[in-house]
């Protein structure tokens, strides 16, 4: 609210917001993030802004305090949309990306998480992706969304979070959208993409 009273834009509030949140340990978004099958954090993030649909994301992000800023330098400084794991990082610093050690992502209650799904073998455990939306007073929407993932995640999965069109969406002709859930079915469905359809269209 600061960031948009103060003349800001759409995309500052929603970076500023997931950023106040990715710090809290309370979500499962980057300090408090869940673990994967591996034991490590891999942080994805997304974000579109409506004016022009430009849009950034970064998926199994390591080493990096704010996932949400980093998907805004790539939405910003690259002709690129969507980096993955270590090209994530590398890009991360290469922008002078907050980089934070693996141990400030750690919490009792993610760790705890782990051990249980560690002995059930399961990836049933899934909380607290964080998401913003912000209409600034130039008129034009931005959407935001960073996560964790689920607890005890194998094989590099990826969810809806940082899936433009999925887990994320904006457009200023129609609305702007950060979704949360069981990610397999918003990107099967594409969730955010066609709530925004549905108002273009209908």
């Amino acid at each position: 609210g600061a960031v948009l009273n103060a003349g800001g834009t759409a995309v500052d509030a929603v970076v500023a917001t997931i950023s106040l949140l990715e710090d809290d340990s309370l979500f499962n978004a980057g300090r408090g993030a869940v673990y994967t099958a591996e034991g490590v954090h891999e942080l994805d993030a997304s974000i579109m802004r409506g004016e022009d649909r430009n849009c950034g994301a970064i998926t199994g992000l390591q080493g990096y305090r704010h996932p949400i800023a980093v998907a805004r330098e790539v939405m910003d400084r690259s002709e690129h949309v969507f980096f993955s794991g270590p090209g994530a990082a590398r890009f991360a610093e290469q922008q002078g990306a907050e980089p934070a050690e693996e141990g400030w992502f750690d919490t009792q209650k993610a760790h705890a998480r782990y051990l249980r799904a560690l002995k059930r073998d399961t990836t049933r455990e899934k909380f607290g992706t964080v998401g913003c939306v912000a209409l600034d007073t130039e008129g034009h929407l931005a959407a935001g969304t960073s996560t964790g993932g689920m607890t005890y995640k194998r094989h590099g999965r990826i969810g809806d979070s940082p899936v433009i069109g999925a887990g994320t969406w904006a457009d200023d002709r129609t609305c702007a959208i950060s979704a949360t859930g069981w990610g397999e079915y918003f990107i099967r469905t594409a969730v955010a993409h066609d709530i925004h359809a549905r108002m273009l269209h209908g």
